[in-house]
């Protein structure tokens, strides 16, 4: 493994154990040449993912891409790191049970959307007015009625 910080071609493994959820293993590595420290996750792979964009584009699946989603929609809200991780990583296992290489992104954004409903209603509908392309505060009220929210109390 390359060291992030000089460079150098090979660092050294001193301590391996699982992540929480045991879904990865976490390693510490240390960098003989500038004995930089840092931490690597090896997971395990299907497959190799595509998805097919609205567009017609292809790209490869990013699990870091759908870690950052989530967390723009999750930003400031009482969820915490270790959720995320295990919603990525359930969302993953999803798509790759599929047994399709290649994905369409609605699909990616339908397993996040229902993600979110399960966790935090406020980042689910974060989500959802980028994932649905809300234009007007019409569309958060229609969106919020066909969802069978409630509506507000009136109270601050």
């Amino acid at each position: 493994m390359k060291c992030p910080f000089c460079g150098h071609q090979d660092t050294q493994v001193k301590d391996s154990r699982p992540s929480d959820d045991g879904s990865a293993i976490r390693r510490r590595r240390s960098c003989p040449n500038c004995n930089g420290r840092f931490t690597t996750f090896e997971r395990v792979q299907l497959r190799e993912l595509v998805i097919l964009k609205r567009n017609g584009r292809r790209t490869p699946f990013d699990r870091d891409k759908l870690e950052r989603s989530l967390g723009v929609a999750l930003r400031k809200r009482p969820v915490q790191a270790d959720q995320v991780e295990q919603m990525v990583n359930r969302i993953v296992r999803q798509l790759e049970s599929l047994g399709e290489t290649e994905i369409p992104s609605s699909t990616v954004g339908d397993f996040i959307m229902k993600a979110l409903k399960g966790v935090d209603e406020v980042a689910y509908v974060r989500y959802a007015s980028v994932y649905k392309d809300f234009r007007h505060t019409g569309d958060f009220a229609k969106f919020l009625g066909d969802e069978g929210f409630d509506e507000p109390s009136g109270k601050a």
